[in-house]
């Protein structure tokens, strides 16, 4: 009989045991960093444009998805090109993507450089980040995305996919799949260790159990 009682102690014990750490674990889930910012806004200036272009996600989705579609992507990119000359650049443009109110990145846009539209990644981003300074090939779609945003450029109907062919929100919704399917992935991570940890516990009990057992029989 107290055999069987003390197998039972250690049972409720590492019951006990678990059941206390598993809210510690969850609560230590909780703490990990927030999610980044997403972003809300975009603005838009230059030379040629007498007043900063504001493009908010509120009021046009599907045009703020294509302007962020232009940029987003050069955030962790590698630089493709090198800089042309300046008389070859064309107009700038510079890009900022805001959160509220909080910018979050800046690039320079020349959609009319010579070979093709090209865009800058400036070393120095807001909020005293540091990337690398690097260039890239610009997508085909940015003039024609500009020039719908307000930026006083000329129409390009050729253009492949244009804004009317959705290309920008089908890259937008590509990429917000792409972000929730990260955020189930760590979200799903954070449960099996939370799990693990809660059979290591019971692990742990069981095998006192057994070598109870053993040492009294």
């Amino acid at each position: 009989m107290k055999r069987f009682v003390s197998a039972a102690g250690v049972v409720a014990m590492t019951a006990a045991l678990a059941i206390g750490l598993a809210p510690g674990a969850a609560l230590a889930a909780e703490a990990a960093p927030k999610p980044a910012a997403k972003p809300t806004n975009i603005q838009i200036a230059g030379k040629d444009i007498d007043e900063t272009i504001v493009i908010t996600v509120l009021s046009s989705k599907r045009l703020f998805g294509s302007l962020l579609s232009e940029v987003n992507w050069m955030a962790s990119a590698r630089p493709q090109t090198t800089a042309l000359k300046a008389d070859k650049l064309g107009p700038k443009y510079t890009v900022t993507v805001l959160a509220n109110k909080t910018a979050l990145q800046k690039y320079e846009l020349f959609p009319m450089a010579v070979g093709g539209p090209r865009a800058h990644r400036p070393a120095s981003q807001p909020g005293n980040k540091k990337v690398t300074d690097g260039w890239f090939y610009g997508r085909l779609t940015m003039s024609e995305t500009l020039r719908v945003s307000g930026v006083p450029l000329k129409a390009k109907p050729d253009v492949v996919g244009g804004i009317g062919g959705g290309v920008g929100e089908d890259l937008d919704a590509a990429a917000q799949e792409s972000a929730d399917a990260a955020q189930v992935l760590g979200e799903m991570r954070r449960l099996y260790l939370l799990n693990g940890g809660v059979l290591m516990i019971i692990l742990v009990g069981l095998a006192g159990i057994a070598f109870l057992i053993r040492r009294r029989v």
